[in-house]
């Protein structure tokens, strides 16, 4: 079938949505349609992630409910994607009625642009590596996605310069591990290429639009990187340091040790060698080794470290992965208490936080009817400007007015 109507069910990362977008938006230059009911279409791709276990029970859920739709006639073809059928290549004979079992892309395609995009106009993803060439030893990554590819710097910035012509105002680069672009071009024709030379070609190209960059291991981040940060026109000056934790034994168990006195001197490092950046970062609970005593040290280096943005979620243990069978883990109900109490203090860091930019006067950018970020927010993870007025990808100057949750409201100022 070259021609009908198309549904798209969308799980996991912003990375995972990325190969979504270029698959279906393939099928849609091909002569496909965009269904105007999401549970009616000739073709359903459900494309999914499996890096934990609620993720994976989530797909499989979504999974279950495209063939029971398929066999109330509501869908013609069921297509699944993604991370889940890449980790289980053999797991579709659990699924009966599933056409097509599909793993991650291989190779690098050239997206059409403009073409479908699930950020709309305003914002997109760049996607500029794929894999990781990390072993931590609670992910399943690296064997879901592989090794470490860089994405050859003339196709990224063929797409940034269309996005840009397409009306986009900001681009968000994403890999597993930024950090590392162009770690395996040692010995190729772009051998000195690394990421702080992609940015500075982004930074080169026309227009007024934010760069953002996610995420930032904090053993890697470089003095040229913290440069362009500092002195490009549009870098945002927006850090996401996925610490994890801070404790150097529970690091070591993860296989991060190499990160542990970069973790505990991150956020005061970064401020003073950037000033007035946006830091976030996301902790595990319930690590193997995580012991009531290291969560306190945890929460007290929290405490002091003050992030702006603060995620949590319990360990997952991952069959496949070091961490899977070791010993000293705590409870799952030990693991999500804790979760609880990391947001918590989030929560209170907040309110004083957001209380102290409430009347302040803010560059934002319009990314759907009445809603708008800062640059402190980054889409997805991060709250909003809720405003009245503006154009869908126009830069605003707004009032914040009030906090609500991790959410603004805001007004228009001229």
């Amino acid at each position: 079938m070259s021609s009908g109507t198309l549904a798209l069910v969308s799980l996991g990362c912003a990375k995972n949505a990325v190969d979504l977008q270029l698959m279906a938006g393939d099928m849609i230059k091909s002569g496909y349609t965009l269904s105007s009911d999401p549970d009616r279409a000739d073709v359903v791709i459900v494309n999914t992630c499996s890096f934990i276990a609620a993720a994976r029970e989530e797909a499989e859920a979504e999974i279950l409910r495209a063939l029971e739709l398929k066999r109330r006639g509501r869908f013609g073809k069921v297509v699944v994607t993604g991370c889940y059928p890449q980790r289980y290549p053999g797991a579709a004979g659990n699924f009966p009625g599933v056409d097509e079992w599909i793993g991650v892309p291989k190779e690098w395609k050239d997206p059409a642009v403009p073409g479908l995009r699930f950020t709309g106009r305003a914002f997109a993803y760049l996607k500029i590596a794929e894999g990781c060439a990390h072993r931590c030893a609670y992910c399943a990554i690296p064997g879901i996605r592989g090794r470490y590819r860089s994405r050859p710097p003339e196709m990224i910035l063929a797409e940034a310069q269309a996005l840009l012509a397409s009306g986009c105002r900001e681009l968000n680069v994403i890999a597993q591990d930024p950090m590392l672009y162009g770690i395996d071009f040692k010995g190729s024709k772009r051998d000195r290429i690394g990421l702080s030379d992609l940015l500075w070609a982004l930074d080169d190209l026309p227009g007024d639009f934010w760069i953002r960059v996610l995420y930032s291991y904090p053993n890697e981040i470089s003095g040229e990187f913290l440069d362009w940060m500092n002195n490009s026109r549009h870098a945002v000056k927006y850090i996401d340091v996925p610490l994890q934790h801070t404790v150097p034994e529970v690091l070591e168990r993860m296989n991060r040790g190499a990160a542990a006195a970069a973790s505990l001197a991150a956020a005061e490092t970064l401020r003073e060698l950037v000033p007035g950046v946006t830091l976030r970062t996301t902790i595990m609970t319930g690590f193997p080794g995580e012991t009531e005593a290291r969560f306190r040290r945890l929460l007290s280096d929290l405490r002091r470290m003050q992030f702006d943005h603060l995620g949590a979620f319990a360990f997952s243990p991952e069959k496949g992965t070091a961490s899977y069978s070791m010993s000293g883990r705590p409870s799952r109900a030990t693991a999500e208490k804790r979760e609880r109490e990391v947001m918590d203090l989030a929560a209170k860091i907040w309110a004083v936080k957001s209380g102290n930019m409430i009347g302040s006067v803010r560059k934002a950018l319009v990314v759907a009817p009445g809603v708008a970020r800062m640059a402190s927010q980054a889409p997805d993870v991060d709250g909003v400007v809720r405003i009245k007025g503006g154009e869908v990808g126009e830069f605003v100057k707004v009032k914040l007015a009030k906090a609500k949750d991790f959410d603004f409201i805001g007004c228009l100022e001229e």
